[in-house]
């Protein structure tokens, strides 16, 4: 497949207000697209849009708020970006929420959010706007997945369920796309700095008394340059790579994973417990992705 070619084209980026995505606006501006930016923190979006309009004042940014939780909100966005763009160059889904505690310590309801954030929306997207990809010769589609969506820790079932299904969608249609000239990319980022931790809820069933602590804990582990994480996702997109991992955190993991199918579980359940042990009993990592 030939490279990705960004100049001149249009790219859809959720989550685009904070963290990885705020940085992917910056870089898909200076690397020549014009962009539609989502986000459901209109205030954040607007401050991202007009940054990109002082720095590069020829690129188009137009910005949609959205609750990508809400159904609705996301099949409105979804026919309004195919009117307005019935070609686009490329699509990422970045957006993404992470929720702290076991599965018995989370409802439904708050585990059907996370899902529908993950990757329903994704999903919806995707299939909505298909057409507008292959509409334009040599798109590409990324989907954010996780580090979590290569190891599956304990108090984590929410987050890691949405990763898992995100990443196995991907595969899909990396393999379905390729005919069809559009490429692929699942991102496995891992422990990026952004807002992740710090907005992630936290299942109702969590004690009061492990929260704060549990929350400091794990946004200790976020360290890695948003930035830098974005450069390597757009990147990755001009070299058509099925798969990106970001950090040593994301590496290290995959590999556990690949050489020890099962037994990885009991190392990352020590390392957890490790850093646990240090304060409050921890209910989960409460993300790590953007």
């Amino acid at each position: 497949m030939t490279p990705y070619l960004f100049p001149g084209r249009t790219a859809v980026l959720t989550g685009a207000a904070s963290g990885i995505g705020e940085q992917l606006a910056y870089g898909l501006a200076g690397r020549g697209s014009d962009l539609v930016l989502v986000d459901v923190d209109a205030v954040r979006l607007r401050e991202v849009a007009d940054r990109i309009d002082r720095v590069h004042p020829g690129r188009s940014v137009q910005t949609l708020v959205a609750d990508l939780a809400d159904r609705a909100a996301v099949d409105d966005l979804a026919t309004q970006v195919l009117a307005e763009h019935p070609a686009l160059g490329l699509l990422i889904n970045n957006a993404g929420m992470a929720l702290g505690g076991r599965f018995d310590q989370v409802t439904v309801d708050e585990f059907e959010r996370v899902m529908n954030v993950n990757f329903r929306a994704p999903f919806l997207l995707a299939h909505a706007l298909l057409p507008a990809l292959k509409a334009a010769p040599g798109a590409h589609l990324v989907n954010v997945s996780s580090l979590f969506g290569l190891i599956a820790p304990a108090g984590q079932s929410a987050y890691s369920a949405s990763k898992f299904a995100l990443r196995g969608l991907s595969q899909v249609l990396h393999a379905e796309l390729a005919d069809d000239g559009i490429g692929v990319t699942t991102v496995h980022p891992g422990g990026v700095r952004t807002r992740i931790a710090e907005n992630a809820p936290v299942g109702s069933g969590v004690p009061a008394e492990e929260v704060e602590p549990n929350r400091k804990l794990f946004a200790k582990l976020l360290t890695y340059p948003p930035d830098k994480a974005a450069r390597q996702i757009l990147d990755g997109v001009a070299k058509r790579k099925a798969r990106v991992l970001i950090a040593s955190s994301a590496k290290v993991p995959d590999l556990l994973a690949h050489v020890l199918p099962v037994g990885h579980e009991r190392i990352v359940r020590a390392a957890t417990s490790a850093r646990a042990s240090r304060g409050p009993r921890a209910a989960a990592p409460q993300g790590v992705a953007r």
